[in-house]
């Protein structure tokens, strides 16, 4: 499908098209697939006769790079047990799910929406709360945590769903609170302060007008696609886009771009957002590590030329636009605005609302972005400082042969304003200074601008650094598993650096901005810039 909106700049070469061609699986062989891993004997031994649901599906790409991408290897299903309280993990091979392994776990894995609603229902079945949220003087909206996970005597966590009550009037009975519908013993679970130990509930709330209780994905709803932006004759740009909810990475990763090429050289292998967290001053609520695979509702229209993908003659708009929670579609919007292809989706966490954007220039320029806002909770109301950690592992022409280097001024290093990075390491902004991945044989590179909203960490023990250059390993997409909730990627550099010079590079950039709603008004969009050198 080719986009069709006019953009016709004569001095950067003249207008652009986009043309989008599908790339499976369709959602529909996922949904295929995980009905055969529910007919899996184990599965039946496990589930038959139980109450469980369906949480998540996982698509796992090959392990390995190659030139060219393929389909998922293999599918995950993730189910709960709520007669047994357990979750059961079952992953097979795309090719023949009747070969898939099974676990059962104690663990307790991230709801879904369709969880919430019955954790609802619970709630509405309460002698006290019932009343006032079937008749709408209460409205249910999705607190952080998510989960309220308190230990029992025995070992074991009851799966228990935060559920945040607002009252529809201020001042009405019953008044602001967040409640844990028990969903093992059916039970409505009340706490100190009218929330959890990690969350606040009172009179005062901030942020967009409430949670509009709309349509959003769960994790692994399949749609990916081939993007292709041309001028003229020329096609500039080529790549693998994937939605947040088919994104890679135990939570996610917002809209993600692979194989990456301008020009036809390759410029990155994958682009994503597979980290973010958020601390509040005084710890008054979390912090939280956040997921990055919930789409909510964005506000846009045009044609469908994928699942998941919408061509649009005009930019879409998100709650930074429009501040309202209110969408028309879920998934990516891509349109053209000016000599920029821009690929962005919204998606939700509990209260918060997250923007994630991809913008491509003509120039081969990109600029990566991500938003921040959130609807109504008393938590909004307190300064809180989000930190989003980009993955670009960049494949400079080729996946090996590349290298860092960093340039400083004044110099750091004695008759050169630039040097090259022999080991990994973690590096913290500073004024002028910029970074640059390079092809060591052709010398054509890009160099890393940091954004003049992004940050920094210096000082801030919570949010670790700003960049990271690590050696690629295939199993690094994330940093799970964690304890805490912080970044903890350096571990991938311990207890000895490995070489990245002439080596396989990725670079990790984190944007940390801090949400203060007693402030002056402030761009809540982050992200650097990705500039072409020699290209």
């Amino acid at each position: 499908m080719t986009g069709d909106t006019p953009n016709d700049h004569p001095e950067t070469g003249g207008e652009l098209r986009v043309e989008i061609e599908p790339f499976g699986p369709e959602p529909e062989q996922v949904e295929r697939l995980t009905r055969e891993l529910l007919e899996h004997q184990e599965v039946r031994g496990l589930l038959g006769g139980a109450s469980y649901r369906l949480l998540s599906v996982d698509l796992h790409p090959p392990a390995d790079k190659g030139e060219a991408p393929e389909l998922p290897e293999a599918v995950g299903a993730t189910f709960y047990d709520y007669t047994n309280n357990r979750a059961i993990f079952v992953r097979g091979p795309l090719d023949d799910p009747a070969r898939a392994t099974v676990r059962e776990a104690a663990a307790q894995p991230l709801p879904n929406r369709e969880e919430f609603q019955a954790a609802v229902e619970l709630v509405a079945r309460d002698d006290e709360l019932g009343p006032a949220l079937r008749d709408g003087a209460l409205l249910p909206y999705r607190p952080m945590p998510p989960l309220i996970e308190v230990e029992l005597p025995h070992g074991r966590v009851e799966r228990t769903l935060a559920v945040g009550l607002l009252p529809a009037e201020r001042g009405r009975h019953p008044g602001h609170q967040i409640v844990g519908a028990n969903m093992i013993t059916g039970s409505v679970e009340r706490y100190d302060g009218n929330a959890p130990a990690t969350a606040r509930a009172v009179e005062a709330t901030c942020g967009a007008p409430p949670d509009a209780g709309q349509a959003t994905t769960s994790k692994g709803v399949a749609g990916q696609a081939w993007v292709s932006v041309f001028q003229g004759g020329t096609r500039l740009w080529r790549f693998l886009a994937v939605r947040p909810s088919a994104s890679s990475g135990t939570w996610g990763s917002g809209v993600e771009l692979r194989y990456v090429d301008y020009r036809d050289r390759r410029v990155l292998y994958q682009a994503h957002l597979p980290v973010l967290n958020v601390l509040y001053d005084g710890n008054a609520c979390g912090p939280y590590r956040d997921w990055q695979y919930e789409e909510g509702m964005l506000d846009a229209s045009g044609t469908g030329v994928a699942p998941g993908f919408l061509l649009c003659p005009s930019p879409a708009k998100t709650i930074l636009d429009t501040g309202s929670d209110v969408g028309t579609f879920l998934g990516v919007a891509v349109y053209l605005q000016g000599q920029e292809a821009v690929l962005v989706s919204e998606m939700q966490a509990g209260w918060y609302r997250y923007v994630s954007e991809w913008r491509l220039h003509a120039d081969g320029t990109i600029r990566p972005r991500f938003g921040f806002d959130a609807t109504q909770s008393s938590c909004v109301c307190v300064r809180h400082h989000h930190h989003a950690y980009w993955r670009l592992d960049f494949d400079i022409e080729t996946p090996s042969g590349n290298r860092v280097r960093e340039y400083n001024d004044p110099p750091i290093v004695a008759g050169t304003h630039w040097h090259t990075k022999a080991y990994e390491a973690m590096r913290l902004r500073a004024a002028k200074r910029r970074w640059r991945v390079e092809n060591t044989a052709s010398g054509r590179g890009y160099t890393i601008v940091p954004g003049g909203n992004d940050g920094t960490a210096s000082g801030d023990a919570y949010a670790k650094g700003d960049l990271w250059f690590l050696r690629y390993h295939p199993t690094e997409i994330d940093d799970a598993p964690i304890a805490g909730t912080e970044i903890q990627i350096d571990k991938y550099r311990s207890p000895v650096s490995e070489p990245i010079a002439g080596q396989d590079v990725v670079v990790w950039y984190g944007a940390h901005f801090t949400h203060d709603v007693t402030g002056p008004p402030v761009d809540h969009m982050v992200g650097p810039s990705l500039v072409p050198h020699d290209w």
